[in-house]
């Protein structure tokens, strides 16, 4: 793809040794490794850790990879594309035999001190270990994996007596991880295991330079006043602590928001205090009129900074520094008992999806952007994190972008073993670092606005020893938001009940399931769900699926697909989708058939999802939330993503993002109702509304326009209901318009019916779908003669970035409609798909006589000129220049 280099071919890095600053306050990431089998190392820590030993054999590897991200780093694999087929089946390394991952590893690398750093302290700090490890320093053993151990825990050791000015070693003996024996990582049914469970520094290590007194935690809470939001006031707190063995005076100064903080505390040997600011002992931190943080749509998202530094003896000793936002963030249940979030006092409706990182938990900064511009793009408010929770870089790219996040612990494997027994699968060893991972990821989360709870469970509440455990850490971090037993309808002691629902399903239903009034349907808050399979493109289908793979995909709708599911029988085939796809809209003919046909279904279907939770957000039984399983994948994966690992947008994503609009109209499946929705806060005024039922040869049997409507902030509007119409074809189309009281373009929408209604057999309904007695009928839809459409585009260079404007036109004299027209561009003719790519809209069905205006806007690279692509349901493919109109470049 354009922008990322391929997943399995990270550039090698050259290895010196890391230069540490010898700045007080200096903080600096080791960058590099070179890593080793202890099975083939088999010299002691002591010896590995001295000037001296020879590493040939060894591999160099980035700050923060895994083993097998640092393997595929290297090339380690016979066929180093273990993302294709089933290749990671048989993951083979040159001249190894037996499983590479059931010794330990080593982490070796040096880093040097320069002579002005006499007199500093030396801190290591360790972000997380999967699943623990040994540490060495020049020759030394300065931690045990019995206390360095668990996915999240930060570790500080003070390393200052064992090292010196000059070239240091640093050696790291890191044990093999197993989710289901350690509080590491696991994956259970999203995709398959990683052949080394991700053993290795994830979260990489840092070496920090202080003085006497160290700073760490700086924290900045904020009260709001509601509902007027005109005053906050804050608390600010940061942690000293005297590394030295005599006593120290240290002035602590700095800025929260730009108001100047002092404060000399004395410090005991060895001694740690929390050092706290309030309005009560330096007035300006109550502030007037504060820049008060907006989720995405609802207003904007401005950060204050807070700044810290401690001085002995008029010296420099250590820096701390955080951002933060003020806003308030509560939540109650409603009358139905389901968790219901306000924002600054505002009620919203929680629209997101579930978060995956990478399946090899490699580091990779622009991949994120670019994820995070897709959320934004498609209108998503908030990210749910089930475990796999991320580096500082996501909750900061949260806060700056308005996309709240739901954190909280996964389900499944050794965290939640002890859910069944009362706790008695764990020692006291997994309860101090399921607390340290609780500590950690506390002081990571609380200063971000865009954090708004935690779940403390996923799929089963912990049970009562380590809930209030949990309960207890986060309180004594000053925790301020929502803690939630679990995503599952369970409740602790603690949090009472979740005020979450976890019903199903995963796997496929009909559009019209989501405004049901029974299991997943859009009522109360849904913490996961979704209609299944989404299958992506064909180009990324022929990328990841071997030539067998691609005919059983649309050939034998019970043949098990790696991609979908590597070990749940549930997931391993699709066949309530494949069955579905066949009924509804014929028999596949072909792969192209199979994957166009899905295109048309994962649109709808997600549309629906979220329209459905749309038009029930202030009703009396109101929906509160929705999270689609899944945002995105860890892999290739033929389920559960809102857009595909390639980061090629398709069906679903296209989907989400209509539902998903600001201002937006839509069709309810149930009632026929046209609802307005508007997500944002201010009202607005004097909308137009046309509404058409076509029949399938693009006649209108019904019309009706509607003018001077009034929509108000944060509500739904029910504009008209949709009455019985006579004379339908079969297959039919809803067409809605939704214009300024100017006449811009506000929303649009086409929906694809059938007379031929989907049947849902509730009764026999299990954990993940509710089967069907009946099947709508689109089967008609094969039957449209080919459409034209014309294709206009130009591009104008934006900084770095391209910005293409398309015009889809189907001209009057055509005869019939252009059915969901898919617009990509490549970089020049033949080149590759420009990845990512932000579209205005895209997937879009036209009439006769109508046209539309698309932009996208990704990455420019070289001189070429962009070429883009339209293809359709019954639009033949064609491709136009997108020659460049004069733009700025700055």
């Amino acid at each position: 793809m354009a922008l990322f280099v391929a997943p399995d071919a990270h550039t090698q890095t050259s290895y010196v040794a890391t230069r540490v600053p010898a700045d007080s306050g200096s903080v600096t990431a080791i960058n590099h490794w070179l890593i080793q089998d202890s099975a083939k190392a088999q010299q002691s820590g002591a010896d590995i850790s001295a000037t001296g030993y020879a590493t040939k054999e060894w591999l160099p590897v980035s700050g923060k990879a895994t083993v097998m991200a640092g393997l595929l780093e290297n090339h380690a694999f016979k066929n180093n594309d273990v993302f294709f087929s089933d290749n990671l089946r048989a993951v083979q390394v040159p001249e190894s035999s037996g499983n590479l991952f059931v010794t330990p590893w080593w982490y070796r690398t040096e880093f040097t001190l320069s002579k002005d750093a006499a007199g500093k302290h030396t801190l290591l700090h360790t972000n997380g270990m999967i699943s623990s490890a040994d540490v060495w320093v020049n020759g030394h053993q300065v931690a045990d994996h019995g206390e360095l151990a668990g996915a999240y825990p930060v570790h500080e050791l003070d390393v200052t007596r064992w090292v010196h000015a000059g070239t240091n070693i640093l050696a790291m003996q890191v044990y093999p991880a197993d989710p289901r024996t350690s509080l590491s990582i696991g994956w259970v049914d999203w995709n398959p295991t990683p052949p080394d469970n991700n053993m290795g520094p994830w979260r990489g290590v840092d070496i920090a330079q202080t003085g006497p007194v160290s700073l760490s935690f700086p924290e900045a809470l904020s009260t709001l006043s509601l509902p007027d939001l005109s005053r906050a006031t804050l608390t600010v707190k940061v942690t000293a602590k005297n590394l030295d063995t005599v006593a120290h005076d240290a002035t602590i100064t700095g800025t929260a928001a730009g108001v100047p903080l002092q404060q000399t505390v004395h410090l005991a040997p060895g001694q740690t205090q929390v050092v706290s600011f309030t309005p009560s002992t330096t007035p300006g931190l109550a502030l007037d009129h504060p820049k008060i943080w907006w989720p995405l749509g609802m207003g904007e998202h401005p950060l204050y900074q807070l700044e810290m530094t401690a001085a002995v003896d008029g010296a420099t000793s250590d820096h701390a520094a955080s951002s933060f936002g003020i806003r308030s963030v509560t939540s109650s249940l409603t009358r139905q008992g389901y968790r219901q979030f306000f924002v600054n006092g505002k009620p919203l409706l929680i629209r997101g999806g579930g978060w995956a990182p990478d399946m090899f938990l490699r580091d990779d900064p622009a991949r994120m952007d670019a994820e995070f511009s897709y959320v934004v793009n498609m209108g998503l408010n908030t990210i749910r994190s089930e475990g796999k929770l991320e580096n500082p870089r996501f909750y900061e790219l949260a806060d700056q972008n308005g996309i709240m996040v739901l954190a909280g612990w996964e389900c499944c494997d050794k965290w939640e073993s002890a859910a069944k027994t009362g706790g008695s699968t764990w020692t006291a060893a997994d309860m101090k670092v399921a607390q340290d991972s609780m500590a950690s990821e506390a002081r990571l989360l609380r200063n971000h606005p865009s954090v708004i709870g935690f779940y403390i469970g996923s799929d089963n509440a912990p049970p009562p020893p380590i809930a209030k455990m949990y309960v207890d850490t986060l309180r004594a971090e000053d925790w301020s938001l929502p803690i939630i037993s679990a995503a599952a309808d369970q409740g602790t002691a603690e949090t009472g009940p979740s005020g979450m629902k976890m019903a199903g399903p995963y796997d496929w239903i009909p559009p019209s399931y989501w405004y049901a009034d029974k299991l997943g349907g859009a009522f109360g808050f849904d913490s996961e769900v979704s209609a299944g399979a989404d299958i992506p493109r064909l180009e990324d289908v022929q990328h990841m699926l071997g030539p067998q793979e691609q005919e059983a995909l649309w050939k034998y709708p019970n043949a098990r697909q790696y991609h979908a599911s590597a070990d749940w029988s549930e997931f391993a085939v699709l066949t309530p989708f494949d069955n579905a796809l066949a009924a509804r809209y014929g028999a596949p003919t072909s792969l192209a058939d199979y994957v166009a046909k899905a295109q048309l279904d994962n649109y709808d279907n997600v549309r629906a999802q979220f329209e459905a939770f749309n038009a029930r957000m202030d009703a009396a039984k109101p929906a509160t939330g929705v999270i689609y399983w899944m945002l995105n994948n860890a892999w290739p994966s033929l389920h559960w993503h809102l857009y595909d690992y390639f980061m090629n947008p398709a069906g679903a994503y296209f989907g989400a993002k209509k539902a998903n609009e600001l201002v937006h109209i839509q069709y309810s499946y149930d009632s026929k109702d046209i609802v307005l929705v508007n997500h944002a806060l201010d009202d607005v005024h004097g909308l137009q509304a046309h509404v058409r039922v076509r029949n399938l040869d693009g006649s209108v049997r019904y019309e009706k326009q509607l003018q001077g409507i009034d929509l108000a902030g944060n509500r739904t509007k029910q504009l008209t209901t949709l009455p019985a119409v006579a004379g339908l074809s079969p297959t039919y189309f809803v067409e809605l318009d939704l214009a300024s009281a100017d006449g811009k373009p506000v929303s649009r929408n086409v929906y694809w019916l059938s007379t031929k209604q989907d049947v849902l057999d509730w009764a026999k309904s299990n954990w993940y779908l509710t089967p069907l007695k009946q099947y709508g009928d689109l089967t008609a839809l094969t039957s449209l003669p080919a459409a034209t459409s014309e294709v206009h585009a130009t591009t104008q260079r934006e900084g770095n970035d391209n910005v293409t404007t398309v015009t889809l036109s189907v001209p009057s004299s055509s005869k019939t409609v252009a059915l969901f027209q898919h617009v990509s561009i490549r970089q020049k003719a033949k080149g590759d798909l420009a990845l990512p790519i932000r579209w205005s809209d895209n997937d879009v069905t036209l009439w006769p006589g109508e046209s539309i205006v698309l932009t996208a806007r990704y990455a420019a690279q070289g001189t070429d000129e962009p070429v883009v692509e339209v293809s359709g349901w019954n639009v033949s493919p064609q491709s136009v220049a997108a020659g460049a109109t004069h733009g700025t470049d700055h």
